[in-house]
């Protein structure tokens, strides 16, 4: 009994961790305006990104990973002026069902940013990345792409990301 009120109350703090996590970055973003916002602006109320992806016509990507702790990774294009032109949160169904296999880690990567695990199965030569992201408002999820020793997708699919007995 004692080990349930423990599980139960470990799950009610990560919930609440994530929502708050989840507020300030909702309050930021809403700060942020789609063709007027500049790249300065994003670092402004953002930080630095986790990644900067560059594209061949000179505008770029900011990837803002909110793994392992938080349930959600931000795409932000500029173009080649550095003025924002979209913002999106990635770890959603539409771009998980964009995982296939043969697909690359680098390709898995630019599509859904950082994972919040890699673990690496040493007899299956298999790595799995893990993302956790959010089905509503608190179904706490977890994405895994499983690659195998070519870097490229075998499996991958969606599971409730449920509290560890202990």
């Amino acid at each position: 009994m004692l080990a349930l009120v423990r599980t139960l109350g470990v799950l009610m703090a990560l919930v609440a961790g994530s929502l708050v996590l989840v507020g300030c970055d909702q309050q930021r973003l809403a700060e942020l305006q789609e063709g007027v916002s500049t790249e300065a602006d994003v670092r402004a109320r953002l930080g630095m990104p986790s990644r900067v992806w560059s594209e061949e016509d000179g505008s770029s990507t900011l990837e803002y990973s909110r793994q392992p702790e938080g349930h959600a990774n931000y795409m932000i294009a500029m173009d080649a002026s550095g003025t924002m032109v979209q913002l999106r949160q990635v770890l959603v169904p539409a771009n998980f069902s964009q995982v296939q296999p043969g697909m690359e880690m680098l390709a898995v990567r630019r599509l859904l940013g950082q994972p919040a695990r890699k673990v690496t199965y040493e007899l299956t030569h298999e790595t799995d990345w893990d993302w956790k992201w959010l089905d509503g408002p608190a179904r706490a999820m977890v994405f895994t792409a499983t690659f195998g020793p070519d870097g490229r997708v075998r499996r991958s699919g969606n599971r409730e990301d449920l509290p560890s007995a202990q």
